[in-house]
């Protein structure tokens, strides 16, 4: 039977997403050789941070249910929200609960382009091959100087889906959110090169992202099967397409109240004592007048628990450890 939620918000690792039902029929995918992806929560264990960070997620009701609606209905979750909201984090979050694997991540900038997302191909190392090839060499073929990148392994033909992390879209240019809608609507790329040499080399056995392990591409076509769980992070600094956005479950995520702020503290450190608390409370004081990031709170509680300075003296620690986001330190006072 299907469950619901699927992703419920806690820290353990399970295989809900089996219980999936099937997609929508628009939305149905059919590729093939059908490849079994890693299912390890402890693979991004050479990452402590980005580990900490999903075991320590604490999502919100309606974040619980946009995700599951992004999963149900196989669309990319679009999360808009201040800086230090939790958007990446949620990306890991999902991974280690459904057990999908290390988050494929492509880092976003005004230079990226659809092709960087996914695959890089290299034709000076294989024409340099070439050469080396007159010496005995026999890595001569597209497919041994040719990378799937984070979105192009996201979409190979998993029994399972993979979890991708497009992050900050917002500092691309115009045209990626309208390109990377094709293929995310598609669920499907080619590869020129593959597609070239598909006569002498029907089945191409390439790297994928992340890894040294090589998976087959047949003819150079990559369609998904099971879709990916895609999250783009914005910080809401432009505004995208209609058809962007009607493609996309939008979650918006706003600042933590006093008892998520608690959560989020006691998850990362243990239990707020009274100092603690006092800073949370003036962190909530000074949310209205600017971007504040949660990780400045926990920093500031941190040291407060790990130094022994006076009352006074970690006061005014925190106010330089807190400041706003944008702004001069030095003329943002408590």
């Amino acid at each position: 039977m299907p469950l619901w939620p699927v992703y419920t918000g806690t820290d353990e690792p399970h295989d809900g997403i089996l219980k999936l039902p099937p997609p929508p029929p628009w939305r149905a995918f059919d590729g093939g050789p059908v490849l079994q992806a890693p299912t390890d929560d402890t693979a991004d264990a050479d990452s402590p941070d980005r580990t900490h960070r999903a075991a320590t997620y604490r999502a919100t009701e309606q974040t619980v249910q946009l995700v599951n609606a992004a999963l149900y209905l196989r669309r990319p979750l679009l999360v808009t929200g201040p800086p230090g909201t939790g958007k990446s984090s949620l990306a890991y979050a999902v991974a280690r609960e459904l057990r999908l694997g290390p988050v494929l991540r492509w880092n976003i900038t005004s230079r990226s382009t659809l092709h960087d997302g996914l695959y890089q191909y290299d034709p000076l190392s294989r024409l340099y091959a070439a050469r080396q090839s007159l010496e005995g060499a026999s890595d001569t073929g597209v497919e041994n100087h040719l990378r799937l990148g984070p979105l192009g392994t996201a979409l190979l033909p998993y029994a399972r889906p993979r979890a991708l992390l497009v992050d900050e879209i917002d500092k691309s240019d115009l045209d990626l959110p309208n390109d990377l809608l094709h293929v995310l609507e598609e669920g499907q790329y080619e590869i020129p090169e593959l597609v070239r040499a598909a006569r002498d080399t029907p089945v191409a056995q390439v790297m994928a992202d992340g890894t040294d392990e090589r998976v087959p591409v047949e003819r150079g076509r990559v369609r998904c099967r099971a879709f990916p769980f895609v999250v783009l992070t914005s910080n809401g600094e432009r505004e995208f397409p209609p058809a962007f956005l009607r493609r996309c479950v939008t979650l918006r995520l706003s600042q933590p109240d006093d008892g998520h702020l608690a959560d989020i503290v006691r998850a990362h450190l243990g239990e707020p004592d009274e100092h603690a608390r006092r800073l949370i409370d003036r962190f909530l004081s000074r949310v209205g007048g600017g971007d504040l990031a949660t990780d400045q709170l926990l920093n500031a509680i941190y040291l407060a628990r790990t130094s022994d300075l006076p009352a006074h003296s970690l006061d005014d620690l925190a106010t330089h450890l807190m400041p706003y986001l944008g702004q001069d330190p030095q003329t943002d006072a408590f």
